[in-house]
């Protein structure tokens, strides 16, 4: 079968590889559609220490059963359409004792710590897999970026009436921005991008301003009363944003942390006292975040197209993530194969 690999930074073809072997408990699914995102543009750049090349990328996957293995329950039967939750679980370390299997220490990601969904076929064990035949096929692909924006909303406990701020609005910062939103929050959006803030106008931003240094922290003051925000969201990586955040913050706030820096980053740790401030960090998503975006998806309807910037086809895959790297307003680009 064919597989798109990205060989070395800023390399990427088509290979020829072995189809995976279907065993007790698993499903084979065709690919259909898989979302590119900052991480696998990140392996591409050369910029993901997770990642050892070559690899297949992909982990935001819909894609429809054409095969099942022994020990699968009847619901999962060919012809059905899926969508893939792309990470792993040992059950055994501390995170998934608690519960909290979404930040599992062993968690090995598709396209990250193992090949990814950017090929034919994939094999992966049923209970991976959510059935749905509601959604449109390319919205199967937008479930699981969002479902990280969601998840870190349940992190920061937004509820009605919070008011809210989201520090970088791509397609992880979107899922904040449409879960807070969800939740009955103000939701302050904030990104360089004009067409980004647009965007989040559309999906129910309260406000939209550009990122910016002293200038945006004192908008946000005049903005909120000076009381600033309940919850701030940081959704970039970089340094700069995740001291913002602080700095946006109100007294008793919360900080949900849902990029990771690649530098160090130096605070000025008395306010994470005189505010009393809690301070999250957010890793992938949970089931229930899965089914919480489909039932929003299932809600908003043909609203979904407009998460999606450019589709390119399988065929046309070697040229998607340099385009994204020469287009870096794109929100969300999609592979599809018919």
């Amino acid at each position: 079968m064919r597989a798109l690999r990205i060989e070395k930074e800023n390399v990427t073809r088509f290979h020829e590889v072995e189809p995976p072997v279907l065993g007790g408990g698993q499903v084979r699914v065709c690919v259909r559609h898989v979302g590119l995102c900052g991480s696998d543009l990140n392996t591409f750049k050369g910029l993901n220490p997770l990642v050892e090349l070559p690899r297949i990328p992909g982990h935001e996957i819909g894609g429809e059963i054409i095969a099942v293995g022994p020990d699968v329950a009847a619901d999962y039967r060919s012809g059905r359409r899926v969508i893939v939750m792309p990470y792993t679980n040992c059950g055994q370390c501390p995170s998934c004792r608690k519960g909290r299997l979404n930040a599992c220490r062993h968690n090995r990601t598709l396209g990250v710590q193992q090949e990814g969904g950017l090929a034919e076929e994939i094999v992966l064990p049923a209970e991976k897999l959510i059935l749905n035949d509601t959604l449109a096929p390319r919205h199967l692909a937008l479930v699981e970026p969002l479902s990280v924006g969601f998840h870190a909303v349940e992190r920061g406990r937004v509820a009605n009436g919070d008011t809210v701020s989201v520090l970088g609005c791509g397609m992880i910062g979107m899922g904040v921005l449409i879960g807070a939103v969800a939740k009955g929050a103000r939701v302050i959006a904030i990104d360089p991008s004009k067409e980004k803030r647009n965007l989040a106008l559309k999906f129910g931003a309260w406000q939209a301003l550009p990122a910016g240094g002293e200038e945006l922290v004192r908008e946000v003051a005049e903005l909120t009363g000076n009381d600033f925000v309940d919850v701030a969201f940081e959704a970039v990586g970089l340094p700069a944003t995740f001291t913002q955040a602080i700095d946006l913050a109100g007294f008793a706030g919360r900080v949900v942390y849902v990029g990771y820096s690649k530098a160090p980053v130096t605070y000025q740790t008395q306010f994470f006292n005189l505010k009393e401030l809690d301070i999250m960090g957010s890793r992938n998503a949970t089931l229930q975040d899965f089914r919480n975006v489909v039932a929003h998806l299932e809600k908003i309807g043909d609203a979904a197209d407009l998460l999606i910037s450019k589709v390119f086809r399988f065929d046309e895959a070697e040229a998607a993530l340099p385009y994204w790297d020469g287009h870096r307003d794109v929100l969300k680009i999609v592979i599809e194969r018919s």
